[in-house]
């Protein structure tokens, strides 16, 4: 299917959030993931289904001031 990570076109066969994560060797650990416009919550990862033309954001923490 083709979704959107960080406004990059993306195919993958992987129907949840987690799974795409690890599939793109993303560290769930240390970032935060908005689908389509709404954070979404670490424990759902593994129960998001994804589909094609979905948005998603993996942002990662910044530090400094």
């Amino acid at each position: 299917m083709q979704i959107f990570v960080n406004g990059q076109s993306l195919t993958t066969q992987a129907t949840h959030l987690d799974t795409l994560l690890s599939e793109q060797q993303i560290d769930l650990s240390v970032v935060a993931c908005a689908v389509d416009g709404q954070f979404i919550a670490k424990a759902q990862y593994s129960t998001l289904r994804l589909h094609s033309g979905m948005r998603i954001e993996v942002l990662s923490p910044m530090q400094g001031g």
